[in-house]
């Protein structure tokens, strides 16, 4: 009986039906992903400097009703993918099809859209889980003038900290807009790119150590799931530099200026980050490298050996195959001492042998 772990991992590698959305109208929503049949949730907090509402609305009218004026709002919407009340929720708020759209395709490429009365951004969020396995999830954002509207696939994420700064009134946020949310939520995704880094540094050091010391087929074929996985990652994490630029660059009154200059702080992060992927990269690539290297070094020892045998015993052969032949006529046969004369020689070039190739490092 598989466990509810490994029915997860075989709904993930499952491929992705691509053509879902064929022959269908742009903005139609169409949930692009392996996560189907995860229960859509909504989590709101409400706050402002002075107060803070954590509400769980059971219905689309109660998302509506708890939107105040005067506070902030973090919409969550945790479960993308029924497509029916993705689309209604986005009618309520007045979204876009062609954002609806993007929200729950999670083959969508990381982008920033920007409207006249919001903001829209796509992003892929990395982060391990207990077993320091990767995951990838995608998140969609919307940045309105008092509210950021967060799309994910999972309620999992790496939001936390950010909770617990609004909780704690820790940090600037509870005394800034709805812009400085959407930085803090950005951040935070950017941030833990570097524990996705991390990892795979452990993993290329670990990779390097075992191609040095057991470089096996197994070895090899890890280093091609490496090499994979890094393209994989770069794939989803490169984009997020130049939305980030974007964003400090816009000339929309929903971020301000002051915003701005932490979103720079974020476009450093994004640029450290491109740079060492590319190294990664470029190492995961040397690994193989390495990796034949080693086995051609490892093939060349064995030979040495075989051909240090050779050698040593072809000479030796020469000699019992000489005094083997049945020929009469053969004087050393019939001496007294020719048996042991024999095995003198024999002795003698074995020894004279091995101090040869011991003084050219041979042995």
């Amino acid at each position: 009986m598989a466990t509810k772990k490994q029915r997860l991992k075989q709904k993930l590698s499952k491929p992705l039906n691509l053509r879902k959305n064929i022959n269908k109208a742009p903005g139609t929503v169409t949930y692009m992903g392996v996560r189907e049949g995860s229960l859509t949730t909504v989590s709101i907090i409400n706050y402002d400097e002075e107060v803070i509402e954590f509400i769980a609305p059971n219905s689309l009218e109660e998302i509506k009703e708890s939107e105040k004026s005067h506070l902030t709002s973090w919409i969550d919407v945790a479960g993308i993918s029924d497509e029916a009340y993705i689309d209604n929720l986005g009618k309520l708020l007045g979204l876009n099809p062609l954002v609806l759209e993007d929200a729950v395709n999670t083959q969508q490429r990381p982008k920033i859209d920007e409207y006249d009365a919001y903001i829209f951004g796509v992003f892929n969020m990395l982060y391990l889980n207990e077993q320091h396995e990767i995951v990838s999830e995608h998140l969609a954002m919307v940045l309105t003038e008092k509210s950021v509207v967060v799309f994910q696939e999972l309620k999992d994420d790496v939001f936390n900290g950010v909770r617990e700064r609004i909780k704690n009134k820790s940090g600037r946020i509870r005394t800034r807009g709805a812009d400085y949310l959407f930085f803090a939520l950005l951040d935070a995704i950017v941030d833990n790119y570097f524990a996705i880094l991390e990892h795979i540094n452990d993993t290329i050091e670990s990779l390097e150590d075992e191609v040095y010391d057991n470089p096996t087929p197994e070895v090899a074929h890890k280093i091609q799931d490496l090499k994979k996985e890094v393209l994989k990652i770069r794939r989803k994490i490169a984009p997020v530099k130049e939305i980030v630029s974007r964003l400090v660059e816009t000339q929309s009154k929903l971020i301000s200026s002051d915003t701005k200059l932490f979103l720079r702080d974020v476009q450093d992060h994004c640029i450290e980050i491109n740079e060492s992927l590319q190294i990664y990269r470029e190492m995961s690539m040397s690994l193989m490298e390495m990796y034949m290297s080693n086995m051609s070094n490892k093939m060349n020892e064995v030979m040495k050996v075989l051909t240090i045998m050779a050698s040593i015993f072809i000479p030796l052969t020469f000699i019992v195959g000489v005094y083997g032949m049945n020929f009469d006529h053969m004087p050393e046969l019939h001496w007294d001492y020719g048996y042991l004369g024999v095995w003198g020689i024999m002795i003698a070039m074995f020894v004279g042998l091995l101090i040869y190739f011991k003084s050219k490092n041979w042995l």
